[in-house]
C-alpha cells in the first residue's frame, strides 16, 4: 500500500517592532509541530492556557501545541563562572537571547528589567543571555550604563547557546526568547522584541505561574 505523505503547516510568526531597530525572522515555527515526550506532558494543558493570551504587547508569543525540553545550554554566570539551564530548574524561566549590536534587543532590555523586578523570585526568573563573543566588556557595561539593575548578568562567550536555542525554536534573528516551565519545558518563544513589563506581559507570565489572570 502506498503512503500517503503527511504535510504539517508551520505557523507563521511576526517580530514587533520597538523602536531603535529591526530584527530580521524565518516565518516558520516548529514548536507547534514538536511531539510531547513524557517529561513535558503536563506542561501540555499550561501552553494551552497561555495560546489565547498571546495579544496585544505580547501578540507574537507563540504558545507551543506540544512541549518538549529546552536545549541543554550552558553559559556563564556574571563571575565568569560555568552555568547552565539545569541549575535554574525549579523557577520559570523567560530566557532572552540578546546583543548590544542588536537594536530591538536593547530597546527591550528596560522591560525585561522590569518584569524581573515585580515578578522575579523564588518561582521565576528573567535569563538575558548576552551572545557576544568579541569585546565582552561591553555587553556588562551597557547594563550598568543604562541603569539594568535587577537582572543577573549571563553572557556565552563561546557561542554555542544562540545556535542552539535558534536551532530549537526555529528562529533566525535576535532577540528571541523562551518560556521555559519550572520542569525545563518550552511552554512558548516570543521571536522579536516585546514590552514584557506591560499588563500582557505579566498576564501571560502569571499564567505560565499558575496564577489568576484577571
Amino acid at each position: 500500500m502506498k503512503a500517503t505523505p503527511i504535510i504539517l503547516a508551520a505557523g507563521g510568526a511576526f517580530a514587533a517592532v520597538l523602536v531603535g531597530g529591526l530584527a530580521l525572522y524565518g516565518t516558520g515555527s516548529n514548536l507547534g509541530n514538536l511531539v510531547a515526550s513524557g517529561p513535558c506532558t503536563e506542561a501540555g494543558p499550561v501552553s494551552a492556557r497561555l495560546a489565547p493570551l498571546a495579544r496585544g504587547d505580547v501578540a507574537a508569543f507563540d504558545a507551543s501545541a506540544s512541549p518538549k525540553p529546552a536545549p541543554a545550554v550552558a553559559f556563564k554566570g556574571a563571575d565568569g563562572a560555568p552555568t547552565d539551564l539545569a541549575a535554574l530548574r525549579g523557577k520559570t524561566l523567560l530566557v532572552n537571547l540578546w546583543a548590544t549590536w542588536c537594536a530591538p534587543c536593547k530597546a527591550e532590555m528596560p522591560a525585561l528589567d522590569r518584569l524581573q523586578a515585580e515578578l522575579g523570585a523564588e518561582a521565576f526568573q528573567v535569563v538575558a543571555i548576552n551572545v557576544e563573543t568579541r569585546n565582552l566588556d561591553k555587553p556588562p557595561a551597557w547594563f550598568k550604563a543604562n541603569g539594568i539593575a535587577h537582572l543577573t548578568y549571563y553572557g556565552d562567550p563561546e557561542g554555542k547557546v544562540l545556535p542552539a536555542i535558534q536551532s530549537a525554536v526555529g528562529s533566525t534573528g535576535l532577540p528571541t526568547t523562551m518560556l521555559i516551565d519550572a520542569k525545563g519545558c518550552t511552554l512558548g518563544v516570543m521571536k522579536g522584541p516585546a514590552e514584557w513589563s506591560s499588563e500582557d506581559g505579566k498576564r501571560l507570565i502569571r499564567a505560565a505561574l499558575g496564577a489568576s489572570t484577571s
